[in-house]
């Protein structure tokens, strides 16, 4: 806990929860990237489930680079905000289970590139193992989005 107090003391803590304008502008980067990760991870795993048939699978292998992008800034985004209130953050158990459910929603990404859009000479493969990733994926970034926003509850409730 003293290490996470010195965080929320350091420069960037202070800047972050001093400032008028950095917390807001965090938290719309933040927005931002979530929406290009999930939004984009949405479309790619409604579309191996069976949804827009017409698309074909192969036009959403593209959109993995643009999801890596939106995790990226989420994740520097949120790093700096956690940072503007560390040990409130870190004993807030919505916090933590939104980090766990993140990080097997990266596992469930990843596994869901490799395995649907396996050889590149091939057409992307749509296998009941890839509907079942596709429908992971779905729910545990609902689920890290849900967990976000409970932070705001279960840290009012302590």
């Amino acid at each position: 806990m003293a290490f996470l107090a010195w965080l929320s003391a350091s420069a960037v803590g202070q800047w972050v929860s001093g400032s008028t304008w950095a917390y807001p502008g965090l938290l719309f980067v933040h927005t931002l990237g979530l929406g290009v990760l999930v939004g984009l991870n949405s479309a790619v795993g409604l579309r191996l489930l069976g949804f827009a048939p017409r698309i074909p699978v192969a036009a959403m292998e593209p959109l993995f680079p643009y999801m890596w992008a939106g995790f990226w800034l989420n994740a520097v985004s949120g790093s700096v905000l956690f940072i503007a209130d560390a040990p409130k953050k870190a004993a807030n158990p919505s916090f933590l289970i939104k980090l766990v459910l993140i990080a097997c929603a990266v596992v469930v990404m990843r596994a869901l590139k490799r395995h649907a859009f396996l050889n590149p000479l091939n057409p992307p493969e749509v296998t009941n193992r890839t509907k079942m990733l596709a429908a992971m994926s779905l729910a545990l970034w609902a689920g890290a989005i849900t967990a976000g926003r409970l932070m705001a509850y279960t840290q009012a409730l302590r």
